[in-house]
């Protein structure tokens, strides 16, 4: 079978992609090129070629699959609604619901980040993004006066520390927490950081 010609951008991608899904399924500290390699049938050299080190395609890897959050983060924030609906979106999408597949990347990418500095540079810079858009979004549901907060960033902190830390249990401890108590939390600690109920939050959106 003769394989497409892909162009030098399509390629990294692909062999981007290929990285992340092996991540996930074997784990950062067990990944080799070959892995990426032959998920896709091609050969090491063709993988070193493009990203030269193993720790280059990791770090590429991560950074890929940041911008692919950042971009669906930025589609639920701008999107039409109430700022209440879209927080509430965002607030849902970043919860370790369901397999949380992502939530297994970013627990290997948070603690390889330890020892390796362009990894802390990716995770830090998603950290951040996604912390100002759920502030915005507090913010602009303040001036809108659909709820009260006297500090969106602080609000912001608040939740992602949850949510990452609910992400972390979930992740590695399956059965800890049923998912019907892990949404009930999380939207009583909105409620509170809003200044409302979680009834209320229900109507809103």
């Amino acid at each position: 079978m003769t394989r497409v010609r892909l162009s030098v951008e399509e390629r990294r991608e692909e062999l981007l992609r290929a990285a992340v899904e092996q991540i996930r399924l074997r784990g950062l500290g067990a990944l080799r090129i070959a892995d990426v390699a032959s998920a896709l049938g091609v050969s090491n050299a063709l993988v070193l070629y493009h990203f030269e080190t193993k720790e280059r395609l990791v770090a590429a890897a991560f950074d890929y699959a940041a911008q692919a959050d950042l971009a669906h983060l930025e589609k639920l924030r701008t999107r039409k609604g109430s700022a209440t609906a879209r927080l509430w979106a965002a607030i849902k999408w970043y919860a370790p619901t369901g397999p949380a597949k992502g939530w297994v990347l970013w627990i290997e990418g948070w603690a390889a980040s330890l020892r390796e500095p362009t990894l802390r540079e990716v995770a830090q810079d998603l950290d951040a993004r996604w912390k100002a858009a759920i502030t915005e979004l507090v913010a602009e549901g303040t001036a809108a006066r659909e709820f009260t907060c006297p500090d969106p960033e602080a609000a912001a902190w608040r939740l992602t520390a949850l949510l990452d830390g609910l992400g972390v249990q979930m992740t590695s401890y399956r059965g800890a927490l049923t998912r019907r108590s892990m949404e009930a939390w999380i939207e009583e600690a909105l409620a509170r950081e809003l200044g409302t109920t979680p009834e209320a939050l229900h109507a809103a959106r």
